[in-house]
């Protein structure tokens, strides 16, 4: 299985690894990083490895999310990628970085990076990205990626905002 998904100007898409675990660990401890996730932190670098150690989604989507590793020094930077939703029946592009790197865009660099695994070697059709209303931040990557309001909704008492791109239109956009 290929560990390395794709490379972009300054950063590599690669599997998770256990090496990342106590990077992981310091990305979800900063309280702004899960501000509008919905996520909780992990207790320790421990069950952040267990995590990765247990992450399925690559055997059985083939994708999945991915570590961002940043090129000129190596370093863990977050991750970004696809997750298939059993719920609803969609994959979501998702992103996640530190706040040193935010504002920097890396993440519309690396989610265009995963958009175009998605199309052209999973053979998707539609990717959605989700976020919190409140968060302007990521919805407005999700607008530099082509994507489009498709619904609000509510959910665990947050408001969400759901925005799509389609593989016809993602074409379109970046030629």
């Amino acid at each position: 299985m290929k560990r390395i998904i794709a490379k972009t100007p300054r950063t590599i898409l690669r599997h998770f690894a256990l090496k990342d675990a106590a990077a992981f660990f310091e990305l979800n401890a900063d309280p702004e990083v899960l501000r509008y996730t919905g996520d909780a932190p992990f207790k320790s670098v421990s069950q952040a490895r267990e995590f990765i150690r247990n992450y399925r989604h690559y055997q059985i989507y083939g994708y999945g999310r991915w570590s961002i590793i940043l090129s000129s020094t190596k370093e863990y930077m977050g991750f970004c990628g696809l997750n298939f939703s059993v719920k609803n029946h969609e994959v979501d592009l998702g992103f996640r970085l530190p706040r040193r790197f935010w504002g920097q865009g890396f993440a519309t660099e690396t989610g265009f990076a995963a958009l175009r695994e998605g199309f052209s070697n999973y053979g998707l059709e539609k990717i959605v990205g989700r976020a919190m209303a409140e968060n302007k931040a990521s919805l407005h990557v999700l607008e530099k990626l082509g994507m489009t309001f498709e619904k609000e909704f509510e959910e665990e008492n947050m408001r969400w905002v759901q925005m799509s791109l389609r593989r016809e239109d993602f074409g379109v956009f970046y030629e």
